[in-house]
């Protein structure tokens, strides 16, 4: 009975992951939390037991998009990474990364473009974003730097290309410390031009 109770919850797991990674690319939203709740509200289903993790909520991402999105999910991500590299060749100065679905490859036309920065202040980004035209507005994020220790960072969002940018600002010393990924709570995995020249480059080969 206790396997069976087991086989069923891992069912219903797995049917919530698909539901929600649908949610996700369909909503063109990045919030797992979000998608969970409105994929158990889409089940009528409760209960944490049954809550799949994130990472297995990416891997249904990654199985939605090729089953169904294989023959246009591809160019929009290179045309993404496209605008990320145009993105961090401006902001050079601040020694940009890429991070997130853009970098990993699970991103589409609904996806943001997020970029680390790093400054001194956060005023330098706001300052530079404003001497050369670009409308901007200013937010936060809220980052995990550890278990139990969750910062909110300075973020800026623009338009290029006719895509959303991001870009969360860190002190000079955070190039060192990335944040732990909201997938696997690991550091996130961070990208300098270079290696995203080297994406693009690949993804046209």
């Amino acid at each position: 009975m206790r396997k069976r109770n087991n086989d069923r919850t891992s069912q219903i797991r797995e049917r919530i992951a698909q539901e929600a990674a649908r949610v996700m690319i369909e909503g063109g939203t990045r919030d797992f939390n979000l998608a969970k709740r409105k994929a158990m509200a889409r089940l009528r289903v409760s209960g944490k037991s049954k809550l799949p993790g994130n990472d297995e909520i990416e891997r249904a991402i990654e199985s939605y998009q090729r089953l169904f999105l294989g023959h246009r999910q591809p160019l929009e991500l290179n045309q993404l990474r496209h605008s990320a590299l145009r993105a961090m060749k401006f902001l050079k100065r601040f020694k940009p990364r890429l991070v997130g679905p853009v970098l990993t490859g699970t991103a589409d036309e609904n996806s943001e473009i997020c970029l680390h920065l790093f400054a001194q202040t956060a005023e330098e980004i706001a300052i530079f974003l404003l001497e050369n035209g670009i409308e901007h507005e200013p937010s936060e994020r809220k980052l995990k730097l550890g278990a139990a220790d969750t910062v909110r960072m300075p973020a800026f969002r623009f338009v290029a290309d006719g895509h959303s940018v991001e870009l969360i600002v860190f002190p000079d010393s955070g190039r060192r410390h990335p944040p732990l990924s909201p997938i696997d709570g690991r550091p996130i995995r961070r990208a300098n031009l270079a290696e995203v020249a080297s994406l693009v480059v690949a993804d046209e080969g």
